[in-house]
């Protein structure tokens, strides 16, 4: 498994496989790495000759009063756990090799970033939109794999690549759940143990408004209202969203008729917790 710290390394490392005739497949994430992160690699592993992951804390997506300067970080820790993969490559750049002095250049997918998460975070998915399509430009991977738990986030990228005509396909893999069914993310490790006890109610909310649909409930409101006050009971929740959208589009809905995502994010004490689930019409 190679370190590769410099844009002008991968491409060289890229390039030697592509000329054997090998598939790259690219899992981009920002590291602390989770079971998540690496049921992503196992798919990539599985479908792509070669694997290469970025671990990249990408400034452009916090904004000023979140949780840059302390989100988890152990690159020892990561390496370690990609190389029982295995991977093939790690891709860790420095800030300044990312965005080196006078960068001024981004990418906005705009429509689908109005709602959820891109209203509630102001410029955090231009940043993704930027760093994911100079990723793609690094590696030019054949597959890039991100898991459904940020199901907004796959759609805007979906979306990146289809309009810019990005030569590569998208994978979107189940959200992976500990065993009492919070989604797994690095920002766990910030929840104290009363607040971790109280976080499934998240999961546990969605299956029950998946289970109304399934009984003939389809009136948004109610299900909104039935998942929100579920959650609300659990010790210290706050709520940030709570919506139902039509897909793929995110459009606001009255009764779900086809394919919607039922999609929240809760704040636990300074921690906050993001999950959906896809409801069926």
């Amino acid at each position: 498994m190679q370190l590769l710290t410099e844009i002008a390394r991968v491409r060289q490392f890229v390039g030697e496989n592509r000329r054997q005739g090998k598939s790259i497949g690219f899992v981009p994430t920002m590291g602390y790495l989770h079971e998540g992160h690496l049921e992503l690699m196992r798919q990539a592993r599985r479908q792509c000759d070669v694997v290469i992951i970025s671990i990249f804390v990408n400034p452009l997506q916090f904004g000023p009063s979140e949780d840059f300067n302390r989100y988890p970080r152990d690159l020892e820790r990561d390496l370690k756990l990609a190389a029982t993969v295995p991977v093939d490559a790690v891709f860790y750049p420095e800030a300044a090799e990312m965005y080196p002095p006078g960068y001024s250049t981004h990418v906005d997918v705009t429509g689908l970033t109005d709602c959820l998460c891109g209203r509630s975070r102001p410029g955090h998915f231009r940043g993704v939109a930027t760093v994911v399509t100079k990723l793609f430009n690094i590696v030019q991977p054949d597959r890039a794999y991100f898991g459904q738990k940020d199901a907004q986030q796959v759609l805007v990228i979906r979306r990146l690549v289809e309009d810019l005509n990005l030569p590569l396909e998208i994978v979107t893999v189940p959200t992976v759940r500990e065993a009492d069914g919070l989604a797994m993310s690095s920002r766990n490790v910030y929840l104290s143990p009363p607040e971790r006890a109280a976080a499934p109610v998240i999961y546990q909310s969605l299956l029950n408004a998946r289970d109304a649909v399934r009984q003939g409930e389809k009136n948004v409101t109610r299900l909104e209202e039935l998942v929100q006050r579920q959650i609300s009971s659990a010790p210290g929740a706050q709520i940030d969203y709570c919506e139902i959208r039509a897909l793929p589009n995110l459009e606001r809905i009255q009764q779900i008729s086809g394919p919607a995502l039922l999609a929240v994010a809760v704040r636990f004490g300074q921690t906050r917790l993001i999950d959906n689930i896809v409801l069926e019409g």
